[in-house]
Order: structure tokens, then C-alpha cells, then sequence
């Protein structure tokens, strides 16, 4: 009995999607035995992307985000539902396939959703995960004294966005940047780096499986800005912070090509958002792995003041504003 194109849709999701026994009943039923992290994350076109964007890109970027989320949680994420909202002729089926194979690859199951007809592309992944130690990590729980780390490099993703606005493209694998960032080679590879960070960022799970083992730690991923970030992890917890900017750790492609870009290179750094990497409080005496390549940016303190180190001032809690 033939029924109706979402129906067709769901048969064939079925048959492709990690955990897709479980679609097809009104709710997913899931065998949690403990507390479960729930985070859900939405990107809309024209707002979080440019009309056209591949949807395999799409499918890709969504979960990253989302498992962004559940990393700075030190929670290990185990299922995931998706609201997908489109016109009628949307490439569905190459979405749902890239969103399967990326879940694949994150040991993620796809157990349900909704999908719904709509003018423009809007897309929301709900994702839960179990925790890895004994307890979830919280932004609430940094101290004074705690120093603080970074997992990786800042401002990329800022660059890539401005260049996305400018035309930059993925045709496939590859990326199709503007004229004037081809040439020399340098730049074309500063250039693609950037717009992949921006595309495609990678959640950084195995720092957050780490923290999630920790007696004592305090985390956020920087999603927004770094500097509007550590405001939040410094107001939940109840301190202040001192950062030392000449160490905060920017990716080459920002230096590179921030003039061409026209943004101040700090300013990418500390409020360009999208970055998706950790931004953790520790212990004096407690370091990451070396092989997580963290860098530590400054410390916790008894002020709720967020200063620049060396006397050069407040830092302004700057950043990406989801209500304009």
C-alpha cells in the first residue's frame, strides 16, 4: 500500500539511518537506565547558512553543533532526533544520507523526528547523551585559583563566515572560494581552512570524554564567542577571570587574512564565535593530555570582573547575539 511521500521517506530512512528499527512509532523508546544529557540545536537558511548550501554539508555542520554541546557536558552522546523543515523539491534524501553516515561515524542513533513543508530550509537535531564518569561537568563549578584552557584555535570560523558571505562555496569535497583568495596558494589554503572551520567544525568529544572523568571541572564550548563564553561560565560558577590575550591561541588563518577580511585579528579571536572548541576550568594541579593540545589562557578569580592580563583592561563580553 503506497501511503504518502513522508511515509516513503521514513520507509527509507528505515532502512538507512543507524537506529532506524526505532522510527516508524509516535515516540522513540529508548533503554536510558541512568540521567541523561539532552541538548538541541537548531540552524536556519539565510540566518545559520546561505540558500544552496549542500545538504550533505548541512547534515554534517548540524550534528557537530550539537555534539559541541554535549562534549562540553563530558557526556558521550548516544541518540539523536531531528526536525527537518523544507520545500517539497529539497534534496531530502542526500541530506538524511550524510546525517546517517556522520552518526555512523559518532556511534550516534537516529531514533526519530518530524519532517514539515516550508519555504525555506530550517533544521533542528534534539541529541542526548550518558555520562562518561561520575557526574556531568557544569559551567557552575569553576574556582578561584582554577586555570583556564582552551581546546583548540580561535577566529577561523569568523574568517570563514565573511567569506562565505562573499561566495564561498563547497562544490563536493572541494571549495569554490572568491577571486581575490586564490592566489597565491597560501591563501587559498588559509582560505579553505577557514571556511571548513566555519562549515565544517569538528566537536572535540575525546576532550570532553576526558573532562567527564574529572572530579573537578567547570566547561562550556565556545558556540558564541569566547569572550560572551567565558562570561557565562564565570557568572554560573560565581568568579571572575584574567586571560592572557597574547596566548590565546589563534589560527593561523585569521593573522593571515584578517586585513583582507577587514576584521582586527583580537576581535576575531575573542568575540567571532562558531569555533567549537572547549573552554574548561581545571585545578592548578591538574593538566590535559598533551595529545588533546590544549593551551592554557589564564585563571579564575575571586572578582567577577573578566580582565585582559597586563593591566590592559576589562574584557567586554562580546559576541554572537541569537535574538539580533
Amino acid at each position: 500500500m503506497r501511503l504518502t511521500r513522508e511515509d516513503d521517506l521514513v520507509d527509507w530512512l528505515r532502512r538507512a539511518a543507524p537506529g532506524g528499527d526505532r522510527l516508524g512509532d509516535d515516540a522513540a523508546f529508548l533503554p536510558a537506565a541512568g540521567e541523561l544529557a539532552i541538548s538541541v540545536d537548531q540552524q536556519i537558511e539565510g540566518i545559520h547558512f546561505p540558500a544552496g548550501l549542500d545538504p550533505a554539508w548541512l547534515a554534517r555542520r548540524l550534528l557537530e553543533v550539537c555534539l559541541s554541546d554535549l562534549a562540553a557536558c563530558g557526556a558521550r552522546a548516544r541518540w539523536a532526533l531531528l526536525a527537518l523543515a523544507a520545500p517539497p523539491d529539497w534534496h531530502h534524501r542526500r541530506f538524511l544520507r550524510a546525517l546517517g553516515d556522520a552518526c555512523r561515524r559518532r556511534r550516534v542513533e537516529l531514533v526519530g523526528g518530524d519532517t514539515a513543508s516550508a519555504e525555506r530550509v530550517g533544521l533542528a537535531l534534539t541529541v542526548l547523551g550518558e555520562p562518561v564518569g561520575a557526574r556531568f561537568v557544569e559551567r557552575s563549578t569553576a574556582r578561584p585559583g582554577d586555570r583556564l584552557w582552551l581546546g583548540g584555535t580561535l577566529g577561523a570560523a569568523r574568517v570563514g563566515r565573511h567569506l562565505v558571505g562573499l561566495g564561498a562555496r563547497p562544490e563536493g569535497r572541494k571549495l569554490r572560494l572568491p577571486g581575490d583568495f586564490r592566489r597565491p596558494e597560501r591563501v587559498a589554503r588559509a582560505a579553505r581552512r577557514a571556511v571548513r572551520a566555519h562549515l565544517a567544525p569538528r566537536a572535540q568529544l575525546e576532550l570532553g570524554e576526558w573532562l567527564g572523568r574529572r572530579r573537578l571541572a567547570a566547561a562550556i564550548d565556545v558556540s558564541d564567542g569566547f569572550a560572551l563564553d567565558l562570561a557565562r561560565l564565570c557568572r554560573a560558577s560565581g568568579v571572575g577571570a584574567v586571560v592572557e590575550p597574547e596566548v590565546l591561541p589563534r589560527d593561523p588563518a585569521v593573522t593571515l587574512l584578517a586585513d583582507r577580511c577587514d576584521l582586527e585579528p583580537l576581535d576575531a579571536a575573542l568575540s567571532g564565535g562558531e569555533d567549537y572548541v572547549l573552554l574548561f576550568a581545571l585545578p592548578r594541579s591538574a593538566r590535559p593530555p598533551a595529545v588533546l593540545a590544549c593551551r592554557a589562557v589564564g585563571r579564575c578569580t575571586e572578582e567577577g570582573e573578566l580582565l585582559l592580563a597586563g593591566d590592559r583592561g576589562e574584557l567586554h563580553p562580546a559576541g554572537w547575539s541569537h535574538l539580533g
